[in-house]
Parts: structure tokens; sequence; C-alpha cells
């Protein structure tokens, strides 16, 4: 495609735990696909640094209440209840890994995630923090002794436990870096799948173009690290901006080109469902919830 008025356009908001949409844009790998990407960085950092807006006036809940051509990823459990209740579609041709660890401060009497009983843990409610922090904290305390915290985005989070406002956090990429520098103790960290979270009417020519542009960004990131390490720092919460060695940031999501099958999606609900978590899915079944990109 070398016509812009044959592109196509399409709103894509940055994942702030990996490179690959930054990648494509600098590439020119949109363009290549036939897109013209409108970039939303700025949704991504709202999504950082909100404090706790409601279900359905979260950051990243805005652009599919307006109906925007929007594609977002979010944690299994956000996307599987996000579709439910009829924000958006779950895109079931391919799914990420991404990393969480919880954090305290270093002078902090607490060393094991027995410690935490009873002890507010900062995660944004409904996000991949809240999922994974209930999943981990419940292999080592009694339900009743979980005590989450609201406290809001990955970015907002680190901010409070660093000064002291919560005893310790759920944070993702790329604030665990960050909170690796600052000299942060973990308590514990594991690995959680996301979904690519569309918007309903992207049809599927246009979400394979799009994944089409992830997937030569994605070969390029595994050939070519160091070129794009430095990208890290657009993902860094304006609060938590500084002077930081992206070189030690890792990689970010790692992309798996695989279905994000019926089990897993069930899988999925299930665990939201037993936490209580599905107060707005008003449909569950996996063939209503899906747009395919036929990859």
């Amino acid at each position: 495609m070398t016509s812009a008025e044959a592109l196509t356009r399409i709103s894509v908001v940055p994942h702030f735990s990996r490179l690959h949409e930054w990648i494509a844009l600098e590439e020119g790998y949109y363009q290549q696909e036939g897109l013209e990407p409108e970039i939303l960085p700025e949704v991504m950092h709202a999504v950082s640094s909100h404090t706790g807006d409601s279900y359905g006036s979260r950051p990243q809940d805005i652009p599919f209440v307006r109906q925007q051509k929007v594609a977002n990823s979010a944690c299994e459990w956000g996307t599987a209840c996000n579709a439910g209740a009829g924000m958006g579609k779950l895109v079931p041709d391919l799914y990420t890994v991404g990393r969480y660890a919880i954090f305290v401060k270093p002078d902090s009497t607490i060393s094991r995630l027995v410690d935490l009983r009873d002890v507010p843990v900062g995660v944004g409610m409904m996000a991949g923090s809240h999922f994974t922090a209930l999943h981990t904290l419940s292999q080592a305390l009694p339900r009743d002794h979980i005590n989450l915290t609201h406290t809001g985005g990955p970015g907002t989070r680190l901010v409070a436990l660093l000064n002291g406002e919560i005893e310790a956090a759920n944070l993702l990429d790329p604030e665990i870096a960050i909170a690796e520098a600052r000299g942060l103790s973990k308590l514990a960290q594991g690995a959680f799948r996301m979904t690519f979270w569309v918007a309903p009417d992207m049809t599927p020519d246009v979400l394979a173009a799009y994944f089409r542009a992830l997937k030569r960004a994605d070969d390029a990131l595994s050939q070519r690290p160091q070129a794009y390490l430095g990208l890290w720092e657009r993902n860094v919460p304006p609060a938590l901006k500084g002077d930081y060695d992206y070189t030690t940031f890792g990689l970010g999501e790692k992309f798996i080109f695989e279905p994000y099958d019926e089990a897993m999606f069930q899988e999925a609900i299930g665990f939201a469902k037993q936490w209580g978590l599905d107060d707005h899915v008003k449909e569950s079944r996996y063939s209503q919830l899906i747009v395919t990109a036929g990859l």
C-alpha cells in the first residue's frame, strides 16, 4: 500500500507491558499492512495513572463506550468479563503472556506472602493485578484474610508504595523493573495470559492486518532486542519518569501465536465467578463474545 487514501484507519492503545505497538509504528509495519494507526498513548498512561474509576468509566473503557474502532489488550479475566458485559470482543487467534510481582518496601517487616494476612495489597480492581493477586495470595492465605485495596493503575500503585501509602502492591511491567531499580523487595512473581480486546465491529481483514504488523514487530524484537529496548521510555507513567537503564527492562510480554480457546476462556470466566467478580457479565458463551482475525 502506498496511497494514504487506501489505508484503513484503526485506533491502537499501546500496551504498557510490551513494545510491539511502538516497534510497528517506528518500522512502518502498520502502513505496510494497509493500516493508518491512530496511536493512543494517553489512554495507556491514563490506565497507569487512574486512581479507581468505576467499571465502565475506567480509561480503558472509554474508547469502547464511545464506539471507536479500537484495539487494546487486557488480562484474560478482564477481557472475558468486559466482552461478557457487552463492552468489546475477544480475539481468539492469539494471546500474550506477561508477568506480575508483589512488592513491599525494603524496610518492610513483611518478608513472605503469609505475612500479608489482613494487610491491604494495592491492586487495580477488575484488572490483571487484581486477579493475579487473588490467585497468588489464595495459595498462602485463607480467603477471608486476603485484603486487596483498589489503588488504581500500576503507576499509581508503585507511587503509593514508594510514598508509604500502602504496605504492598502487585505490579506489572514496566513498573516491575522500576521497582527493582528502586530497591523494593519482591515477595512473589508469576506470569499470566493477556488477550486482545477490540471493538465489536472490527472486521477480520483489519484485525489480520493489525496482527501481521505486531507479528513483524515481534520478529524484529526477537532478532534485534537492543535496537528497541529504549522504547520502554514511552511506557513509563509520567509520575515515574526517570533516568533508567532500559536494557534491564527485558522484552516485555511474550506473544503466543496460538488460539486462545474456549477452555481457556471458560477457566477465566469461572475464576471471576468464583471470586464474585462477574457482576457485569450478561453473556458467557464463547461463541458470542469472539471476533476472529482468521490468522
